[in-house]
């Protein structure tokens, strides 16, 4: 008896060996992409301990509290995810001191030992650019690439109407966005997925695409800009998806490309849900 429980001791000891740690695990993303990393990032560590065992790793656009509840279900104790996890760019918690919502949070994390690494500014940098080979992926356009250049699609003339409802059944989000006649005849599609700004929508909307497809804006300069456009006769649409939606397969296909060289434990992927409705 003695011998077996010894036993399962260094068995147990030689599984939490062969895990690999956290940050072990970002030091192989790091060599693997093809852009030089920066120190001003806001690719880092937002919860946990970097030299903790990683027993599996889930990939996500946004940690909130359904993506936690699915890592401790299935096992996933780093999380990477692409967008921030504290409701602002650099993940700044002094202004949320003392929040409940905030608060609830934090203590699930450390409840159950999670640790979260943020990966964006350079999943953008690296090129191809991941986010925009796992989007065109879905769309099922990475063959209608214009040139060297993601950010621009030649499709088969449609009218704008049937592209916004094929990109509607794609994603099946409660209500997208469209400025543009929807009778207008589109062909030449520009991608500015997440929100790169309004001076990005408008000097891809100078050159000569139809219909630019773009994640979120404010609403007081894209949206007015094609607002104008349209009421003065021009041959321009816009058609919004959202952040998560205009971005997510991105970190789909970021799990696969961690996969392919991360053997050591599991990683899996878990799409967000939008967490808006529409009322009918």
């Amino acid at each position: 008896m003695k011998k077996l429980i010894a036993l399962l001791l260094v068995v147990a000891s030689w599984q939490v060996m062969a895990q690999p740690t956290a940050q072990k695990v970002i030091d192989q993303i790091k060599n693997q992409v093809n852009c030089q990393w920066s120190s001003e990032t806001v690719d880092t560590f937002k919860s946990g301990n970097p030299e903790s065992p990683v027993s599996g790793v889930l990939c996500c656009m946004f940690a909130d509290m359904t993506t936690l509840e699915y890592a401790v279900a299935n096992k996933c104790n780093l999380i990477i995810t692409h967008e921030p996890v504290y409701y602002n760019h650099l993940d700044a918690k002094q202004h949320l001191q003392d929040d409940p919502v905030l608060q609830t949070k934090l203590d699930y994390i450390e409840k159950h030992g999670l640790i979260i690494w943020r990966f964006h500014d350079h999943w953008h940098k690296h090129q191809p650019d991941g986010i925009y080979v796992g989007i065109l992926d879905k769309l099922g356009w990475s063959n209608n690439v214009t040139g060297d250049d993601y950010h621009f699609i030649s499709l088969q003339e449609q009218s704008l109407q049937d592209l916004a409802q094929y990109l509607q059944d794609l994603f099946q989000i409660p209500g997208i966005r469209v400025i543009g006649n929807p009778d207008m005849k589109v062909s030449k599609v520009g991608l500015a997925l997440g929100a790169p700004g309004a001076q990005r929508h408008i000097q891809m909307l100078q050159t000569d695409i139809d219909v630019l497809i773009a994640g979120e804006a404010q609403e007081w300069e894209t949206y007015q800009y094609l607002n104008d456009a349209k009421l003065q006769g021009k041959k321009k649409a816009v058609i919004f998806l959202g952040h998560i939606k205009s971005e997510e397969a991105g970190m789909a296909y970021m799990a696969e490309w961690l996969a392919d060289f991360q053997q050591e434990v599991p990683v899996l992927y878990l799409e967000n849900q939008v967490p808006y409705w529409s009322p009918n």
